[in-house]
C-alpha cells in the first residue's frame, strides 16, 4: 500500500515515535566510543545502513507485533512510525563515529600534539592556527592523549566533572557553529531538492526497500507472514550458518572456517594489459549481493563493470608506454588517491553534478521563483516546510561558512571555492549512494583536490588551506557514515506523513542531541584511558597525514602535473558523454554514477557482491518476469536481514569477550 493510499490514521505520526527514536539515537551515541573504541567490539555504526539501528528496528518490529497479538491491542508503533524511529537511529550512529566524532578530537589537536623539530609544524603550521580553533592548554592536550591522573578508578561522573572543559568550550563552539550550520544547510538542501529527486524523477531507494517492506508488514498485520516467508527463510539460513560457523571458529579455533575473502592477484601477470588486477580480492557478503539484487540493474551493471574497467585502464596505459609517476599528484587529500589516473572522479564529479542541476533546471527555477515573490507556492507541498525558507536559509547557511573561514584567516575568494566544493561533491555522493543502493561508500578525491588541480596549489596559501584541510577532514573527506544521504532517506520516509514539523523537528533535534552526546562520549574516553592506550591508530594515522599535506601545501613549492589537469579533462569529456546518452538513448546500458565508484576503496570490496546481485536479477526477469522476482526478493531480503541479525548477535557477545566477530566491514 503505497503512502498516497493509505488512510489519515496511518499517514499520521504520533510524538512517541519521533521520542523514541531520539533517545535510542541518543544511547546509540554514548555507548558507540566505548563498544568500537574500547571494546573493539562489532561496531554498533558502519555506512549508510548501519548495524545496530536495524538490530534495534527488527527487535522493536518483534515487540509491537508479540504486545498487540497477546493483549488484543493497537499496535504500539505502526510501521511508518517504527520507520521514523530507524531513521533517527541512522543519523544518531553516522554523527557517534566515522561520519564525525571518531577523528574530530585527534584533528583539532594533531598540530599541537604531534609537532615535532622534525616536522617543522610548531615553525610552521602553529602560527597560522586561530587560538579559539585548538585548545590553548597544553596540558588538556597531554591528558587527552594519556588520560587524567588515577582516571581507571573513577567513575563516569567524577571523569566528566574533572575533564579540563575551560580549555575546550572556545573550540567546541566554534567548531559546533560550523558543523551544526553545515548540517542545517544539508537539511535545506534535501528540503529544496526532494521534490525533484524523489517526484519528479521517480529515484529508487534501495537501501530502503527492505525496512519499508517490513514497516508495511506491520502496518497491514502481516508481519508472521512476511518473517515465515519461505523463500525469506532460506535467505535468512545462509548468513545464519557461515556467521555462526566463522563466529565460532574465532573462538574456537579447531572449527573450520568457511572463507569469505579470495585473493585473486597472484593469478595475474605483474607485466601486461592485466597488470591492474595485481591487488584485485573477492570478498563475499550476504548483505550486499541482497541490496545489489534490488538495486537497479543498469546501475548494479555498472558499478562492477566500470570497477574492472578501471583495472584494466592501468594496464591499458602500460601497454602504450605511459608510466606515470605519483608525484604527479603533489598535494592530495584524498583518502584513497594513488595515482595521476584516478584524478578523472574530479572532471567526472564537476559534470555530474551540472547534469543534475540541469535535470533539475525547472524545478530549481520555479524555487527562485517562489523565494523572490516572483510566484505563489505550491498548494501542494511535498516538503518538511515551505521551499522559501529552504531557499533563503540555505543562502544564509553558506554566508555564514564563508564568514567563518574568512574571519579565521582564509581568503574570501578560496572560501567561496572551499564551501561550493564540499556541498557540491557532497551532493553527488548523495545522489550516488541514495541511488546506487550503497551501503558502505567512500570518496576517491577529496574536493579541495578537485579545487588544487582547476585553480592549483597558490589558492592554499597560508592560513587558507590549514583552514581547508582541517574543516575538510571534519565532515567532508570520509563519506562512509555521512549524515546528508539519511537525510534524503529520511526525506523519503516522511513524505506524505504528517505533521510534517515534527518529523523535521525529530531529525534537526537528533542531530543536536546526537553531536552532544557523541563528543561527550569520546572526551570521557579519552581522558579516563588515553588515547594512546585507546589504539586509535587509524584516526591518529589519518588526520597526521593531513597536516602533513597541509604542512607541504603552505611551506614548500609543490606543484601539481599536468597529468592531473589532463585526466580530470578526460574524466569530465566521458562523463558528459555518458550523461547524454544515458538522457537521450533509451536502450543505453550504462549508468553514470557507476563512472564515479570506478576508483572508491569500497567497490574494491563490492565488486562481486553486485556482480552475483545483477545476475541474479537479470536472470531472474529474463526467465520468470516480474511474477518470480516478487518471489525471489524474498530470498535476498533474508540475505539482508540474516547478516545484520548475527552481525547483532556477534555484537552482543562481543561485549563480554575479548574479541569480537566483525560480520560487516569497518
Amino acid at each position: 500500500m503505497s503512502a498516497y493510499n493509505q488512510p489519515s490514521a496511518l499517514r499520521s505520526i504520533r510524538l512517541r515515535a519521533p521520542l523514541l527514536g531520539l533517545l535510542l539515537a541518543a544511547v546509540i551515541c554514548l555507548l558507540t566510543p566505548f563498544n568500537n573504541i574500547y571494546l573493539r567490539a562489532t561496531p554498533l555504526g558502519g555506512g549508510h545502513f548501519p548495524l545496530a539501528p536495524f538490530f534495534i528496528f527488527l527487535l522493536l518490529t518483534v515487540f509491537v507485533t508479540l504486545i498487540s497479538w497477546a493483549f488484543k491491542a493497537k499496535l504500539l508503533l505502526k510501521g511508518p512510525e517504527l520507520l521514523v524511529v530507524w531513521i533517527e537511529m541512522v543519523v544518531g550512529s553516522g554523527i557517534a563515529y566515522t561520519g564525525f566524532a571518531r577523528t574530530f578530537l585527534i584533528n583539532l589537536t594533531a598540530p599541537v600534539q604531534f609537532a615535532t623539530p622534525g616536522n617543522r609544524w610548531e615553525e610552521v603550521l602553529h602560527p597560522l592556527i586561530p587560538p579559539a580553533l585548538t585548545p590553548t592548554n597544553r596540558e588538556a592536550i597531554e591528558l587527552l592523549y594519556n588520560g587524567l591522573p588515577g582516571s581507571r578508578d573513577m567513575d563516569v561522573l567524577t571523569i566528566a566533572t574533572t575533564i579540563p572543559w575551560s580549555a575546550w568550550i572556545q573550540p567546541l563552539l566554534l567548531w559546533g557553529s560550523f558543523i551544526l550550520v553545515s548540517y542545517l544547510v544539508m537539511l535545506f538542501l534535501v528540503n529544496i531538492l526532494s521534490r525533484q529527486w524523489i517526484h519528479n524523477e521517480r529515484m529508487n531507494f534501495p537501501l530502503l526497500k527492505v525496512p519499508e517492506m517490513i514497516g508495511n508488514a506491520v502496518s497491514e498485520g502481516k508481519t508472521a507472514q512476511f518473517f515465515l516467508n519461505r523463500f525469506l527463510l532460506t535467505g535468512i539460513s545462509i548468513p545464519v550458518v557461515l556467521h555462526l560457523v566463522n563466529g565460532l571458529n574465532l573462538y574456537y579455533p579447531s572449527i573450520p572456517a568457511i572463507p569469505t575473502l579470495f585473493l585473486a592477484g597472484p593469478y595475474f601477470s605483474e607485466t601486461g594489459i592485466l597488470t591492474g588486477f595485481q591487488k584485485l580480492k573477492i570478498y563475499l557478503y550476504p548483505s550486499f549481493i541482497g541490496f545489489a539484487f534490488l538495486t537497479s540493474r543498469q546501475i548494479s551493471f555498472s558499478f562492477w563493470a566500470f570497477f574492472l574497467f578501471g583495472c584494466l585502464f592501468y594496464g591499458i596505459l602500460g601497454l602504450m608506454g605511459y608510466s606515470i609517476p605519483g608525484s604527479e599528484l603533489g598535494v592530495t587529500f584524498g583518502p584513497t588517491l594513488a595515482r595521476p589516473e584516478e584524478m578523472q572522479m574530479i572532471g567526472a564529479y564537476g559534470i555530474f553534478f551540472l547534469f543534475l542541476v540541469w535535470l533539475a533546471r525547472l524545478h530549481l527555477l520555479d524555487v527562485c521563483r517562489q523565494s523572490f515573490f516572483l510566484k505563489s507556492p505550491s498548494p501542494d507541498r511535498s516538503e518538511w516546510f515551505d521551499v522559501r525558507i529552504s531557499f533563503w536559509g540555505a543562502v544564509c547557511g553558506f554566508a555564514f561558512l564563508i564568514t567563518w573561514y574568512v574571519q579565521l584567516g582564509m581568503t574570501i575568494s578560496t572560501a567561496f571555492l572551499v564551501v561550493g566544493a564540499f556541498f557540491m561533491i557532497m551532493l553527488v555522493a548523495t545522489r550516488i549512494i541514495c541511488q546506487g543502493g550503497l551501503a558502505y561508500f567512500t570518496l576517491t578525491a577529496a574536493p579541495t583536490d578537485g579545487i588544487i588541480a582547476l585553480f592549483g596549489a597558490k589558492v592554499f596559501a597560508g592560513a587558507s588551506g590549514l583552514l581547508a584541510g582541517m574543516s575538510q577532514k571534519v565532515l567532508f573527506v570520509d563519506l562512509r557514515e555521512s549524515l546528508m544521504p539519511s537525510l534524503l532517506h529520511g526525506r523519503h520516509l516522511h513524505q506524505n506523513r504528517h505533521p510534517a514539523l515534527l518529523l523535521f523537528s525529530g531529525l534537526a533535534l537528533t542531530i543536536v542531541v546526537s553531536m552532544t552526546a557523541s563528543i561527550l562520549s569520546m572526551m570521557i574516553l579519552c581522558y579516563k584511558y588515553g588515547i594512546r592506550e585507546l589504539q586509535l591508530d587509524w584516526a591518529t594515522q589519518t588526520s597526521t597525514t593531513v597536516y602533513e599535506n597541509i604542512y607541504r601545501l603552505v611551506a614548500t613549492e609543490t606543484v601539481t602535473g599536468s597529468w592531473v589537469f589532463i585526466f580530470a579533462l578526460i574524466g569530465a569529456v566521458l562523463m558528459l558523454i555518458m550523461v547524454t546518452c544515458y538522457h537521450r538513448l533509451y536502450w543505453w546500458p550504462i549508468h553514470p554514477i557507476g563512472y564515479l565508484t570506478a576508483y572508491s576503496s569500497a567497490m574494491r570490496i563490492l565488486w562481486v557482491s553486485f556482480f552475483i546481485g545483477w545476475a541474479c536479477n537479470a536472470l531472474c526477469m529474463r526467465y520468470g518476469g516480474v511474477t518470480l522476482f516478487r518471489k525471489l526478493q524474498f530470498f535476498f531480503i533474508g540475505l539482508i536481514i540474516g547478516d545484520f541479525l548475527m552481525g547483532g548477535c556477534w555484537g552482543i557477545v562481543g561485549l563480554f569477550t575479548d574479541i569480537s566477530y566483525q560480520v560487516l566491514p569497518d
